[in-house]
């Protein structure tokens, strides 16, 4: 599978710490807050802040308030749910991607997984993303897991991966990653990735990955899609098992009720992905 989507600018290499406080800051001040309010809160002039935060967005930082509304997952359900079957058949996983990359996948065998990794070599780094540091792990195929660290720790980022495949061996490795994750992150490029799980989990992320930026599906959705209707709690549990985060959407999935669902990595940073998302795609 390989798909394109428009140009991101270098943006995702600033730092998702000053971003998070910037949202934080968003919402604690109110809708009415003006401009000036939220980057004196921030130590910043208020035209510096609006063009950082607006590099980031893509829109201005009283547009991105609307976004962060917890009513806002409701109104995505509304109107931009996406049917699986229907994307699929008609071509929209095409812009299910997020930046300017050409994506390609494959599915080890099952054994590979069954065998916790053994015989698998699989190097890692640490990467700026536009949600701040991210753990990025893969092997000679392909990236195959990524952890954001900023509502855990990189040392729990670091044991969530391994847990996951502990008969590999691991070497630190940026520079034989660092070409996919320029993709991944939206720089340049061709991303590669290799799914490791059992049978059950990649169809999951399979169908995860044909939903487009900036829509949004269930989990009940998700298991109609797949062939298993009834098997909505398992459904839940391979999304929240999904190991490369943002680039396998499981963000994109919520409740039936419009609820934001969990988030592995945090529901702060479910929360910014999905109205950065929405941001991007309405600007």
């Amino acid at each position: 599978m390989s798909v394109a989507a428009p140009e991101t600018p270098a943006f995702s290499r600033y730092h998702y710490d000053v971003m998070a406080r910037a949202i934080e800051t968003v919402d604690r001040l109110g809708p009415q807050a003006t401009l000036t309010e939220i980057a004196a809160a921030m130590d910043m002039s208020p035209a510096h802040f609006q063009r950082l935060f607006s590099r980031w967005a893509g829109v201005s930082p009283k547009r991105y308030q609307q976004y962060l509304t917890l009513d806002h997952a409701r109104a995505l359900l509304r109107e931009r749910f996406t049917t699986l079957e229907t994307a699929h058949a008609t071509g929209l996983s095409g812009t299910g991607r997020l930046h300017d990359l050409f994506l390609r996948w494959e599915a080890m065998a099952p054994g590979d997984y069954a065998t916790g990794g053994a015989g698998l070599e699989i190097a890692w780094g640490w990467f700026d993303s536009p949600f701040g540091a991210a753990l990025v792990m893969g092997t000679d195929r392909g990236i195959c897991g990524i952890a954001f660290s900023a509502e855990t720790t990189e040392d729990a980022a670091m044991d969530d991966l391994v847990s996951r495949w502990p008969a590999a061996r691991y070497r630190e490795d940026r520079a034989a990653l660092s070409a996919w994750v320029d993709a991944a992150f939206g720089v340049s490029g061709e991303a590669r990735l290799v799914l490791i799980g059992a049978p059950f989990q990649i169809k999951v992320w399979e169908a995860l990955m044909r939903v487009p930026s900036g829509h949004v599906t269930t989990y009940s959705e998700i298991a109609s899609a797949i062939g298993h209707p009834k098997a909505v709690r398992a459904v839940g549990t391979a999304v929240g098992r999904n190991p490369i985060s943002l680039l396998i959407p499981c963000h994109r999935a919520l409740r039936k009720s419009g609820g934001l669902g969990g988030y592995h990595w945090g529901l702060p940073v479910k929360r910014a992905i999905l109205a950065w998302e929405s941001a991007r795609t309405e600007a």
